[in-house]
C-alpha cells in the first residue's frame, strides 16, 4: 500500500472532522488509519492509501466550509525548494492595478488583470496593454513608491512561512509577472533567497516600455527546474503557490502545487487549496511542527518596510 496523508487545516476542528473525512475516504478505498492533530483545533493530519482528486472532491463536500486540503504520498512530504508567486499570493494586491488606480486607470487595469488571471487573455498581451495604458497616464517611479507604501500589504503568514522554511534550509524563490519596482521589495522585506519578474523601460523616473523577454507561465515553469537541476532534486521535493492561470505550468510541475485563493482555472487542475486560511498553511502540509515555526509579529499592524 502507497502510504498517504490527508491535511485538514481550519478554524474549530472537531471529532466530526475526523469522523467525515475518514468516511469519505473509506467511501473511496483508501483505508483511513493514524490521525496526528498537528495543532489542537486547527490541523490535523488522516494516513491513508493513496488517493485521486476524486476522494480529495468527496472528502471536501463531507467537511464544514474553511476547510482546507492538501492529500500527498507520506515518503516526499519534505521540500527543499519553494516557488511562489507574488502579487495576490504573497501580498494583498495585485501591484500594476493599485499603480493604474494612483494614475486614474484601476478599473480599466483591473479589468485585463482578472481576465489573463482567468486565463481568458493571453498574459505577455495583457501585460503589455497594460503597461502601454501606464505609459499613457504618465506613471513613474515615485508613484509606485506610494503605492508599495499606502497599498501593498503582506498577506498573512507570509512572514511565518519564509522565516520556517529558511530555517528548514528550503532555498525560495519569487517568481512574479510583475515588476521589479515591486516585487524586490517585497522578497527582501520577507527574505526570499532570489526572485525573477518583469522590468519597466524607464525615462527620467517615468515608465515608457517593458523589458522584454515577458516573464509570464513558460518562464516561471523555466525557473522551477532550473533550480530544480541546481540543487540536484526531484520535482517531488519541490512546492509551488500561486493563484492565477499563469501559475498552473509551475505548479503543474511541481511534487505539490499549492492554490492560494485561486481563480477557477487553477482549481480544476491543481489538487492542494487554500481557500481560508493564512500562508502559514503550506507548513502544516509540509509536516512541520508548530513549535518549529519561526513566528515573526504577524498582522495589519506590523507595516513592511517598503
Amino acid at each position: 500500500m502507497n502510504a498517504a496523508v490527508l491535511t485538514i487545516c481550519g478554524p474549530e476542528l472537531t471529532e466530526h472532522d475526523v469522523r467525515d473525512a475518514s468516511a469519505a475516504l473509506e467511501a473511496h478505498g483508501l483505508s483511513p488509519q493514524t490521525v496526528v492533530w498537528l495543532e489542537p483545533r486547527a490541523a490535523l493530519d488522516i494516513y491513508c492509501s493513496a488517493g485521486d482528486r476524486a476522494a480529495l472532491e468527496s472528502v471536501r463536500a463531507a467537511l464544514a466550509p474553511q476547510r482546507d486540503l492538501c492529500l500527498q504520498a507520506v515518503a516526499t512530504r519534505k521540500k527543499r525548494l519553494l516557488l511562489t508567486d507574488m502579487d495576490a499570493t504573497m501580498v494583498n494586491a495585485e501591484c500594476l492595478d493599485e499603480l493604474a488606480a494612483a494614475n486614474g486607470l484601476g478599473e480599466r487595469v483591473a479589468q485585463i488583470t482578472e481576465q489573463a488571471m482567468r486565463g481568458a487573455l493571453d498574459f505577455e498581451s495583457a501585460l503589455h496593454e497594460r503597461v502601454a495604458l501606464l505609459v499613457t497616464a504618465g506613471a513613474n517611479v515615485q508613484c509606485v513608491q506610494q503605492v508599495l507604501r499606502e497599498r501593498v500589504r503582506l498577506n498573512p503568514g507570509a512572514r511565518t512561512l519564509l522565516a520556517t522554511l529558511r530555517r528548514h534550509g528550503v532555498r525560495t524563490v519569487l517568481v512574479s509577472g510583475g515588476f521589479d519596482v515591486f516585487v524586490e521589495p517585497v522578497a527582501r522585506e520577507l527574505g526570499f533567497s532570489e526572485w525573477r519578474c518583469n522590468r519597466f523601460v524607464l525615462d527620467a523616473g517615468k515608465i515608457v516600455a517593458v523589458q522584454t523577454p515577458i516573464m509570464g507561465a513558460q518562464a516561471k515553469l523555466a525557473a522551477l527546474l532550473e533550480h530544480r537541476h541546481a540543487l540536484g532534486i526531484a520535482s517531488t521535493e519541490v512546492v509551488a503557490v500561486g493563484d492565477g492561470a499563469n501559475d498552473i505550468p509551475m505548479l503543474a510541475a511541481a511534487g505539490l502545487g499549492v492554490a492560494w485563493r485561486a481563480k477557477p482555472k487553477v482549481q480544476v487542475v491543481i489538487d492542494c487549496w487554500i481557500d481560508t486560511g493564512p500562508l502559514s498553511t503550506i507548513l502544516h502540509f509540509l509536516g512541520i511542527p508548530r513549535a518549529e515555526w519561526i513566528e515573526p509579529l504577524e498582522g495589519a499592524e506590523v507595516r513592511a518596510q517598503f
